[in-house]
């Protein structure tokens, strides 16, 4: 499986992911010619040039409107769906773009407490939108990328002009888009990252945390306009990692949160680990450690999706007397799973069946299901145990 990272050192827009795309080996006239399918080329020219950002060789992508286009901006939703379905992209490409579209427009609509067919897209709904959206959709499929994973995001902070006036940064169509995605703050007070690009990566991204395992193929770098105190560009990094379709494992990016706590109660710890795993936590585990002093101590791990992360957070301060959590990505390769439920002499069991990569599974009955009925008919639990696995 072909898999893209986006590595958002200064942030990311839609043409600095453009860019990176182009730089790590798209020729920019086969963009230009799968863009004709916009039917839009009397009004865009895309541009490509090399550029140097702080010692680091890009590719700055700029996308120049002919007159009278140039002044054209924004759109309403429903103008933004014609002008892409009146072209001739591949209904993958097209359907993907009209989503990513109505997801801003509702964002929009309620940011400002409109209707969404009432939502004009000021700075998003411009042909120059629609290229950035569109040619990175197209630029990652002639690629070959099947996946897209991200770093976490760099927010900066200050005010950008807008159709409005002064809009604090993040914007808040970005902060609405980025709900639920790792984002870090920044000292740099521009905007580094742009609603186009919150759409794009909440988008495309199975996950943001560290570099995931591939074997790396190639690599390319987008950049920004502005010249920075770090260099302005996105870094792609495209690999290969081996899958076996339809019986293989999945590799996901989680968080691991992890605190040690020495003046907990056993009761606390227990009720500490009944909440988070109802808040969405995949796993909680205890492990007994010694800390400063030779203290005896607990250290409370917890596994959590990206998404989850912040609730978790704000749990384990509230409950537990700790004053830090540390996180650290970590990769999970999970094997593809399905549930059966079995009649058993002893009444209906349902059954975990895990898929391994070889075609073979492997199969667990359900704990609670087994006690129940081990209870209702007096037979041990283990004889339930294995009436569910006889049956296949």
């Amino acid at each position: 499986m072909k898999i893209a990272y986006f590595d958002c050192i200064a942030g990311a827009s839609g043409d600095m992911l453009l860019g990176a795309i182009l730089d790590a080996g798209l020729e920019v006239e086969a963009l230009n010619e799968k863009l004709k399918a916009l039917h839009l080329e009397n009004e865009f020219e895309l541009k490509a040039q090399k550029v140097n950002k702080n010692g680091f060789g890009a590719t700055k992508v700029d996308v120049l409107l002919h007159e009278p286009y140039e002044h054209q901006h924004g759109r309403h939703l429903a103008e933004i769906e014609s002008l892409i379905r009146k072209g001739s992209l591949a209904e993958t490409i097209q359907e993907k773009a009209i989503g990513m579209f109505r997801r801003l427009a509702e964002v929009e609509a309620g940011i400002h407490g409109k209707p969404v067919g009432e939502v004009h897209l000021h700075e998003v709904g411009g042909v120059d939108t629609i290229v950035d959206v569109v040619g990175t959709l197209l630029g990652l499929d002639s690629l070959g990328v099947e996946q897209v994973f991200s770093s976490p995001l760099p927010l900066g902070r200050g005010f950008v002009q807008g159709a409005h006036g002064l809009i604090p940064l993040p914007a808040p169509a970005t902060v609405a888009l980025l709900k639920g995605i790792p984002v870090r703050g920044s000292e740099i007070e521009l905007e580094l990252v742009t609603p186009t690009g919150a759409l794009l990566l909440s988008t495309l991204c199975k996950a943001f945390g560290s570099i995931p395992a591939m074997t790396l193929s190639s690599q390319g770098y987008g950049a920004g306009g502005r010249d920075l105190p770090i260099p302005n560009v996105v870094r792609l990094l495209l690999g290969e990692r081996p899958e076996v379709r339809g019986q293989g494992n999945e590799i996901e990016t989680l968080i691991m949160l992890e605190t040690n706590i020495d003046d907990n109660s056993a009761e606390v710890n227990g009720y500490v680990m009944e909440q988070l795993f109802a808040s969405g936590a995949l796993d909680v585990f205890f492990t007994p450690i010694q800390m400063k002093k030779n203290r005896p101590a607990t250290l409370i791990s917890i596994l959590s999706r990206p998404k989850d992360v912040e609730k978790l957070e704000v749990l384990l301060f509230r409950e537990t007397s700790t004053l830090g959590v540390r996180r650290q990505p970590v990769e999970r390769s999970c094997l593809e799973r399905s549930s059966e439920v079995v009649d058993t002499p002893y009444g209906p069991v349902s059954v975990k069946v895990a898929h391994l990569p070889d075609g073979t599974s492997k199969r667990a009955p359900e704990y609670e299901d087994c006690k129940r009925a081990a209870l209702a008919h007096g037979v041990p639990l283990r004889k339930v145990y294995d009436a569910a696995l006889a049956i296949k």
